[in-house]
């Protein structure tokens, strides 16, 4: 969690609950519908409500509609992230988990059709790639962290993409795990 520098004009960071994600939209959206209320490994929950939502929608929608909620995914998670790390008043909350729950809908779309086992590898190379941060996920993960809201009107849209952009770039590294998996 990357709290915002001490500064005596600015107020303390908030703690998230279900009264504060109830308050507003956005804080529903980008806490995962309460998946990253969780006090242990909130990505992971969210990535397992992800998956669960997946699975639960999956025989009602099709291709295209789900490429239609992956590719609204971003914009809505960008300003629902925004609005709740400005909200909580800390540039990356553990709490937020849209990040892990739109980018492995990519992930889980991308390599349909496959099975339970295709799904629970893909799944376990997202949460490596996300937790651990190798290489260009880490590159991604702190390039956003110097934005500083106090002094830049437009810091929190960028810490709202910052705590995007690291996940969808797991999301590539998955895929291309994948991709090369099935060639070989």
């Amino acid at each position: 969690m990357t709290d915002l520098p001490d500064d005596p004009l600015q107020p303390a960071p908030r703690q998230a609950d279900a009264a504060f994600m109830l308050a507003h939209p956005a804080h529903l959206i980008a806490l995962g519908f309460g998946s990253g209320l969780s006090p242990k490994a909130p990505g992971t929950a969210g990535t397992l409500w992800a998956w669960a939502v997946f699975a639960l929608l999956q025989p009602w929608l099709t291709e295209r509609q789900w490429g239609w909620i992956v590719a609204a995914a971003v914009p809505l998670g960008w300003w629902a992230c925004s609005a709740t790390a400005r909200a909580l008043r800390i540039k990356d909350p553990g709490c937020v988990v849209w990040d892990e729950i739109g980018a492995f809908w990519l992930v889980l779309w991308l390599i349909s059709p496959t099975g339970f086992m295709g799904q629970l590898a893909a799944f376990a190379l997202f949460r490596f790639f996300d937790a651990v941060k190798p290489g260009p996920v880490g590159w991604a993960d702190r390039l956003y962290h110097g934005v500083d809201p106090a002094i830049d009107p437009a810091g929190w849209r960028k810490a709202g993409w910052g705590i995007m952009l690291d996940d969808y770039v797991a999301a590539f590294c998955t895929l291309l795990l994948v991709a090369l998996w099935r060639a070989w």
